[in-house]
């Protein structure tokens, strides 16, 4: 652990939560002279209060190790290459527009891959004059259901949430381009390119 630049993290972070030294301090037990000496390098945190200091920060202990916030340049957060995550236990639904650690339920996730479905998978997509009207035969069962639809553009995201013993039926706005994905329970990620067609 680089105590320099854990300390400007812990600083950083502190202040963009906006607490002070002895707010932070109070919420760990430790003293607020404990935290101006890590925030100006002169020592670091105990490893038995990263944990709590990562969750109060909403950030990975491995930040607080490294004491460097990595960036994803690659993906410049294009909407198209968004990553979908979900919780077995909860059915949490997380995205990301480029790579991220993420937990939930106390297991570490990791982003499903999206297999193009096929035609007999599809979503039913019609142009109903202004709208599109997206549908699905799909069962719909407690144990076997559609969670979750999106429609993606480079752009921008709408997410429909599903439930078990629910047709899927929503309207979307009528867009020529983009990418309808959708996670299935036991089929996993799927997508489908749109193709509006008129009644």
């Amino acid at each position: 652990m680089d105590q320099i630049k854990t300390g400007e993290l812990i600083r950083r972070f502190r202040t963009e939560q906006g607490l002070t030294q002895k707010e932070l301090a109070e919420r760990i037990n430790v003293s607020d002279k404990a935290i101006s000496k890590w925030e100006t390098g002169n020592g670091c945190p105990d490893i038995s209060l990263l944990d709590d200091l990562a969750e109060i920060f909403g950030i990975d202990v491995k930040v607080l190790l490294s004491g460097e916030l990595e960036k994803n340049e690659s993906e410049n957060g294009n909407m198209k290459k968004l990553k979908f995550f979900v919780c077995k236990e909860c059915g949490n639904i997380i995205t990301a527009t480029s790579d991220a650690a993420v937990s939930c339920c106390g297991n570490k996730l990791t982003a499903i891959e999206p297999r193009k479905a096929e035609e007999n998978e599809m979503l039913k997509v019609e142009d109903i004059g202004g709208e599109l009207f997206i549908s699905s035969d799909h069962s719909m069962t407690k144990d076997h259901f559609i969670s979750f639809v999106v429609y993606q553009s480079d752009s921008s995201f709408m997410m429909f949430k599903q439930y078990p013993e629910w047709n899927v039926q929503f309207n979307l706005p009528l867009f020529r381009l983009g990418r309808l994905v959708w996670y299935c329970t036991q089929c996993g990620l799927l997508y489908q390119d749109i193709r509006p067609r008129r009644k």
